[in-house]
């Protein structure tokens, strides 16, 4: 590739994201040939930085929270890059804590843009939104800020995901469940061979999988790649010690040490296992890299972690909670965590979904608990038809022979089904926005009365 030149000279943050955004119609198009030229005219700046990379189908962003929080609790400067942005694109690319300063975003994105429109003349055709996103990462981490970790959460899959360009200090993967069929394949083994995908020859691997069949896939990789692999329930464990509304403590059991006493402020019975993959991989890396961290700021470093859009609360009157469960495993550990950490008397439920997702299966899980069900869409370009899913609702209703139905209501609007939702919500009762994360980070934002809230994946 010729050298940068500036044809088209972008002025404004608002410009620099539209651009990047009006690269989406590219699509995800599995592969690391055009990520690999990109970063090659530019010098591989990749090269001098220590990822750890986080694959999974759910607890991604949970485990890179808490690795984060910690991290910096112990003195270290983090990189986080995550996906998809709960409010504002620059979410995803954070500096200890801090998102990327949006004249940064800028400049990057004014640097990058040359290469990314000579790319488009070639055979290999537009590099995608998501790609020009990495690539705009790496820079920010490698020629900006220079952290000493970047936390590194996958788009998508991983094997074929833009972010296995890296070489990590340790691969992480959280747990595997069935999402993005479409593209990783419809069984736990094909998805499993995927997110393996991210493990690298001699690199430690940590894995919070449960399932048989992917114990296996994970294994016999990492024993391909000759890498040393840290099973949850094998290697490391957590026993609950206490569970209520606002925290839970347990005590994590390690193959290197025990850690008795670790209190947690996510909720949830998988958020204790999200927290043991954290804490496990801050020991291979204590282990491996000689990294220094207090057990006062580790547990401090847990116990301040906090991602939005996660059984998160954010009224108290009435009580409301947004989850994100958008797949059949994120459905059945909200149904899980809300039966066994919250008292109310009824539940009403506020769901909004996309098109390319297991619609029926997820829908299963949430029927078993709720009272009201409010079937909504989000403001995004592929939402999913409420009145379709009412239909699944009904069907699924007739199939399982449900003796107590949820009353099922549609509402096109989601700040109608909202204020509709916060209405017959009582102070003993339950409310919940959950399904896609475009729908939680619109009422998130509407709730926090964000001003700065952007649509977009």
């Amino acid at each position: 590739m010729s050298k940068l030149h500036d044809d088209v000279l972008m002025h404004s943050y608002q410009e620099a994201v539209d651009w990047i955004n009006g690269l989406i119609p590219f699509g995800i198009r599995p592969g690391l040939e055009r990520i690999e030229q990109l970063l090659d005219a530019l010098e591989n700046p990749h090269r001098r930085l220590r990822f750890i990379h986080v694959a999974g189908t759910n607890g991604k962003g949970s485990v890179c929270s808490y690795l984060t929080h910690v991290l910096i609790k112990g003195g270290y400067d983090v990189g986080t890059f995550t996906s998809p942005y709960i409010t504002k694109f620059t979410n995803r690319m954070q500096y200890n804590g801090q998102d990327i300063e949006e004249e940064t975003l800028l400049q990057l994105a004014n640097k990058v843009r040359p290469l990314v429109e000579e790319m488009a003349q070639t055979e290999l055709g537009s590099p995608t939104m998501f790609e020009v996103t990495v690539l705009i990462a790496i820079l920010y981490y490698a020629t900006v800020t220079y952290p000493d970790y970047v936390v590194w959460e996958t788009g998508l899959g991983g094997r074929l995901d833009v972010t296995n360009i890296v070489h990590p200090v340790v691969s992480v993967i959280t747990n595997i469940g069935h999402d993005h069929m479409d593209r990783l394949g419809d069984t736990i083994e094909a998805i499993t061979a995927e997110k393996a995908g991210i493990i690298k020859p001699g690199t430690p691997v940590i894995a919070g999988v449960t399932q048989p069949e992917a114990i296996q896939v994970i294994t016999n990789t990492a024993r391909e790649k000759k890498s040393t692999l840290y099973l949850y329930q094998q290697q490391f464990d957590q026993m609950p010690l206490y569970v209520d509304e606002q925290e839970q403590q347990f005590r994590f059991e390690g193959m290197f040490r025990n850690l008795e006493d670790v209190t947690i402020t996510m909720k949830g019975a998988h958020q204790r296992q999200n927290a043991a993959v954290a804490l496990m991989t801050i020991e291979v890396l204590r282990q491996y890299y000689a990294l220094v961290i207090e057990d006062e700021d580790l547990l401090e470093g847990m116990k301040m972690t906090t991602w939005p859009g996660r059984l998160e609360q954010i009224s108290d009157q009435p009580r409301l909670l947004i989850d994100g469960a958008h797949n059949p495993e994120g459905a059945e550990v909200l149904v899980d965590s809300l039966t066994s950490t919250f008292k109310y008397e009824k539940l009403h439920l506020v769901m909004g979904m996309i098109e390319n997702k297991n619609h029926r299966d997820t829908l299963k899980h949430i029927l078993t608990i709720a009272d009201t069900l409010i079937l909504t869409e989000p403001n995004y370009r592929s939402a999913k038809d409420a009145e379709q899913l009412r239909a699944v609702v009904e069907d699924i209703g007739h199939e399982l022979g449900l003796q107590t139905s949820p009353n099922v209501i549609v509402e096109k609007d989601w700040k109608k089904a909202l204020a509709l939702l916060l209405k017959i919500t009582e102070p003993s009762d339950l409310a919940v926005v959950t399904g896609t994360l475009y729908l939680i980070g619109d009422v998130r934002s509407y709730m926090l009365h964000n001003k700065d809230a952007e649509k977009g994946w």
